[in-house]
């Protein structure tokens, strides 16, 4: 069997990214394609994501929900987590950071949202670079089985906290803010 060489590959960069049409993400100059689109299960669980945290968050001047938007890591690596939570550290920061093109600081949480055509990339691939960018949490959700397992980086590896199926509560420190999140309420 032919083997590619690294040098064999393509190597895009955020500014090819920004022109193709679809949804796409680029891991170290190579594109992902996002297709198909999400099951309606899948969208209708990372609807629910996004709502608890804007509600949970309310409150809080320095976190905020974010679902889809592109994270630029570099100039050849730009992910789309399905849910994510940027904090600032100055009240009012979150107005500017809304005014970028692009998230250009790793969030604090990132939820991904598991599919048959994507779960090797959210389980395996892009906890890698999540971890380098010192993202604190990460939970992966299952819809199939109505699992969620949450993450949290400790020295640059991330170790499973909890299993959480079907319901149960998980409180994550966001350093200005805490969250008390109730998994029961994605997967009713």
């Amino acid at each position: 069997m032919l083997q590619l060489k690294p040098e064999d590959l393509p190597n895009y960069t955020y500014e090819d990214f920004k022109h193709w049409e679809g949804k796409w993400e680029l891991i170290e100059g190579v594109p992902y394609a996002m297709v198909p689109m999400p099951s309606l299960r899948h969208q209708r669980i990372v609807n629910k994501i996004g709502w608890l945290l804007e509600e949970a968050l309310k409150d809080c001047p320095y976190c905020i929900p974010l679902q889809p938007v592109d994270w630029k890591i570099s100039e050849n690596t730009v992910f789309e987590p399905d849910v994510l939570v940027v904090c600032v550290e100055e009240k009012g920061d979150i107005y500017a950071l809304l005014d970028q093109p692009y998230l250009d600081r790793p969030p604090i949480l990132i939820f991904e949202v598991l599919s048959p055509s994507t779960e090797k990339k959210d389980r395996f691939l892009k906890p890698r670079f999540y971890a380098a960018e010192g993202v604190k949490y990460l939970v992966l959700i299952d819809p199939q089985k109505s699992l969620g397992e949450v993450f949290e980086l400790k020295e640059e590896k991330y170790c499973l906290r909890e299993k959480i199926a079907k319901e149960g509560v998980f409180d994550f420190d966001l350093g200005p803010c805490q969250l008390s999140f109730d998994f029961g309420k994605i997967f009713s």
